[in-house]
Formats: C-alpha cells, structure tokens, sequence
C-alpha cells in the first residue's frame, strides 16, 4: 500500500472537506464541483510552473545520476589499486573518500528505479527527444555498470583482508597492475563522458584495445612469475611420487609400489630445480629482522606474529604454508581486476545499443592537420 498511501490521504482530506462544507450549507453537489475546481486549479499551476518555469525533470535527473555512476567507480577503482600498491592500512582505506565510489554505485539502484517510474510518464523534451524506451536501456546500462562495481567491491575486500601478500611481491606486478587500472578508468570516463553529451563512440578505433592489451599483460607476468605466487617447493616437476595400492583384493601385485611423475608446462621455461628449495623459509627470516627497514611495512601481514606452540616457534612448515597463502591473496587480486576488465565488454555493448536506440549524436573529431 505505499506507492498508494499519498493518493489515500488525499481522498480521506477531500472526504472529510466534502462532509464538513456539506452540513454546513446542505448543497453537497456545489461543495463537490468547488472541491474538484480548485483541485484542477492546483494541478494546473503545479504543471505550468514544472514544465514552463522552472522545470523539474526526473529523466534529467537519472541521466547525472548514471553519469556519475561511471566517474565514481572510476575513481574507486583507482583508489583501491593505489591502495593495495602502497599497502595502506585498513583504517586508510575505510576513511577514504577514494573507496566510497563503488557503494554509491551499487546503492544507487534504489533511487534509479524511482526516477524511471517518473520519467517515463514525462513529455519528450529537449534533446531528449529521442528513443521512446531512453530510460529503460540507460538504467540496463547502469546495471552493467552495477556488475563491475562489485569487482573493486572484492578488490577493496582484498585491501580489508587480514591475509595479506608480501610488498615485495606486490612490487613484481606493480607496473601491471598500475596500466590496467589507469586504461580500465580511462574507459569509464570516456563512457561516463560519452553519456554526458549524448555522443556515440569512434567507430573507427576500439575503447577497450588499451585496456584489453593490458590485462594480457597482466596475465602472462603472472603466467612467468607463477613460482611468486605457489610454493614451487611441493610442485611434482621430475621427481617420483611413490603411492600405495592399499586395496588387496583389486589385483595380486597390490603391495608393489607404483613411481609416478608429473611435469609442469612451465618446466620447459623455468628450471624449478635451479631455485632455492628453501626461499620461503629464508624469506620468513629476513622479514622477522627488516619489519623496521622495510619502507613498505605499513600494512599487517597475516599472520602478524609467529604462532606459538608450547611457547616455541611454529615451525617450517606451517609458516611455508602462512607464506603460501599470502602469496595467492595477490594472485586473487590480480584476478578480480582481470575479471573486471572482462566485464567491462559488457558496458561497453549496452552503451553501444543504447547510442544506437536513442540515435546518439556522431563524435565530432577535429583535424588538426
């Protein structure tokens, strides 16, 4: 009953106006035509001074609100890249501005749903005067747009985690990682302000060719540098792994061991067995006696401390396994961005259908030969 309970409250006052001027005079029909004459009195007024005056259009309204979609999660998406490079710590990245991007844009949804409902009752006006179904396929567009959102939504998830990789890591795929989120923002500004001024994009060149190239980037650094992210110590790479037939009745010969071996693709470009078998457990030492050195120390790692057992230190290989896991935190870093990028294909193809709907003005292009 809410999207009703104005017009109740209307007709209960016009009700009780109607019985009240009713007893009063006891001609209820003069008091009927009075009350519906000053009603459409009002109403006129009310659509003179919106339409002719001073003119409050919901479409207009959805269209900055869209529009400003785009440039905040262009901005948060910076932030949180930003962030995770500089390590910043979590009470950084909750009181930054920078990161509240992405939640206006994901609760925006609400509030984009009610200026539909208002603006697809208004007269085509302006340079609106386009498409009859405009606000629909902006607030499709906006829903897109929604879908990226809740990847640097995870991505500032990563920057809040309390499993956290190295900085020293983070400084391998830095360059990468930096390209990826300038061209992905890059590109959601250039829609936002393609949106703005109702202007379709360049036919002639593709707006996620920079973008596109690189995530592949992106990806084959972490396709070279994978041994970064895993404990190439356990990897089964030339070396036999003797297993047990512990079932007696399947054959004769089930208290023979059977050698088998597995081999990486990456074997053929990197020698696993040329590294240090033991990187990750120097690699704890040293970060026990540099956390005052190290200008990257400003965000916690996990586990802050070494675990105690009995009063003693955990041993190798819990903390190999404290190591591995925040090295993939940087590999599901990595990963979100790279997703993001794959689903900002789809942004693009709404904002192409709906130029092409609402018969969105040409991109002027000036020669400047």
């Amino acid at each position: 009953m809410a999207p009703y309970e104005y017009g109740y409250r209307v007709f209960i006052l016009t009700y009780c106006i109607l019985i009240v001027a009713g007893n009063r005079t006891r001609q209820y029909n003069v008091a009927i035509f009075t009350r519906l004459a000053l009603i459409a009195v009002g109403a006129g007024i009310c659509l003179v001074i919106n339409i002719s005056i001073y003119p409050i259009w919901a479409g207009e309204d959805l269209h900055r609100l869209v529009v400003k979609n785009f440039m905040d999660l262009a901005t948060s998406l910076e932030g949180c890249i930003n962030g995770y490079l500089s390590c910043v710590e979590y009470d950084e990245a909750t009181n930054d501005s920078d990161y509240n991007g992405y939640k206006s844009v994901i609760e925006s949804s609400s509030r984009e749903q009610t200026l539909l409902g208002f603006a697809i009752w208004e007269p085509h006006h302006g340079r609106y005067k386009m498409h009859k179904t405009l606000w629909r396929d902006m607030v499709k567009l906006s829903s897109g747009l929604r879908h990226c959102a809740f990847m640097v939504m995870a991505l500032h998830g990563c920057i809040q985690s309390e499993i956290q990789a190295p900085p020293e890591k983070r400084k391998v795929f830095r360059n990468e990682l930096k390209k990826v989120g300038a061209n992905a923002a890059k590109v959601l500004r250039e829609l936002g302000t393609k949106l703005e001024k109702l202007e379709t994009l360049s036919g002639h060149e593709n707006i996620l060719k920079e973008v596109h190239e690189t995530a592949q980037n992106l990806q084959k650094k972490i396709d070279h540098k994978s041994y970064l992210l895993v404990n190439s110590k356990s990897w089964e790479i030339g070396k036999p792994n003797v297993i047990n037939n512990v079932d007696d009745s399947s054959s004769e010969n089930s208290s023979e061991n059977l050698s088998l071996s597995t081999r990486s693709l990456s074997e053929t470009a990197i020698d696993i067995r040329s590294l240090k078998a033991n990187w990750p457990t120097q690699y704890a030492k040293d970060q026990l006696s540099d956390q005052l050195v190290t200008p990257f120390r400003r965000q916690n790692q996990w586990p802050s401390r070494l675990s105690l057992v009995d009063g003693e230190i955990a041993d190798t290989v819990e903390m190999e396994t404290y190591l591995s896991a925040s090295a993939l935190s940087l590999a599901t870093f990595a990963s979100l961005l790279i997703e993001f990028v794959a689903r900002l294909q789809n942004v693009v193809d709404s904002f192409e259908e709906l130029s092409q709907r609402a018969k969105f003005k040409e991109t002027i292009i000036s020669d400047k030969s």
